[in-house]
């Protein structure tokens, strides 16, 4: 009998260090989500929903995540949702959420769907920020930094180094307010409007390639970089605005080579 339990403890003891099967991880000093989603196994995005954590998804030393474990279920005539969600003891509008089904929920025969881990710990609530979290539009260096006037001129943005053709991403997801191939100095132009006061704009582009109304995710392509308008070399002006008045992107974009 105390052998038993020793083999017990033991077996306990070796799941409980398992990466693939550990259901929490406590973040050690130094690791960062990407690192900790490699050693488990589960996807960055998957934890980073499952903590209530959003860009740029940073975690602390200490901090408790929750790992959900996915398993699959393909699904078999005469399977229902409510069904699957009782065998499996997972509310069917998780499994809704995680495989992206809309109402009325309709599954097919044949269908793989994912069944997200469930757990009664209740995820911590998302925090709210007050502004979007800006990337980088493009990764070259810095020809031009922000400079300010009491008298309100200056130079409202930063200017980065391109090369023809390279593409100009978003910073922040966002809805196309203007979108010109010539808008004067700073020819071909894009500005993006995040919501609560922030918009981005990114001028002297070779061309745009979105159009009035659009929206578009952070990273995705809103122009193709170049010489547009009244520049004198290759270059993104990328400007950060909230409220109309500008801000200077040095202190809200992540270090070069960062996403």
């Amino acid at each position: 009998m105390k052998r038993l339990a020793l083999a017990l403890s033991a077996f306990l003891l070796v799941a409980a260090g398992n990466p693939a099967t550990k259901t929490e991880h406590t973040v050690a000093e130094g690791e960062t989500l990407s690192g900790i989603a490699e050693r488990v196994g589960v996807s960055a995005t998957v934890i980073a929903a499952a903590n209530g954590l959003v860009e740029p998804f940073d975690v602390r030393a200490g901090q408790v995540l929750i790992i959900p474990r996915q398993r699959k279920h393909v699904v078999k005539a005469g399977d229902t949702g409510s069904g699957i969600a009782q065998k499996y003891g997972v509310p069917f509008d998780l499994i809704a959420v995680a495989n992206g089904l809309e109402a009325p929920y309709r599954i097919r025969r044949g269908q793989t769907l994912i069944i997200p881990a469930y757990s009664d710990r209740p995820a911590p609530p998302a925090p709210v920020r007050d502004r979007p979290y800006f990337r980088r539009p493009h990764d070259g260096a810095i020809l031009a930094g922000f400079a300010r006037r009491p008298d309100g001129g200056g130079h409202e943005g930063i200017d980065i180094a391109v090369s023809t053709g390279d593409m100009v991403r978003a910073s922040a997801s966002g809805t196309v307010v203007y979108a010109q191939e010539d808008s004067g100095r700073f020819g071909p132009l894009v500005v993006l409007d995040h919501g609560n006061g922030w918009r981005t704009r990114y001028g002297h582009l070779a061309r745009t390639t979105v159009t009035l109304g659009e929206f578009v995710k952070a990273g995705e392509r809103i122009g193709i970089a170049g010489q547009g308008g009244s520049a004198t070399r290759p270059e993104l002006h990328f400007d950060i605005l909230k409220d109309n008045t500008p801000v200077d992107p040095a202190d809200l974009l992540p270090a070069r080579g960062r996403p």
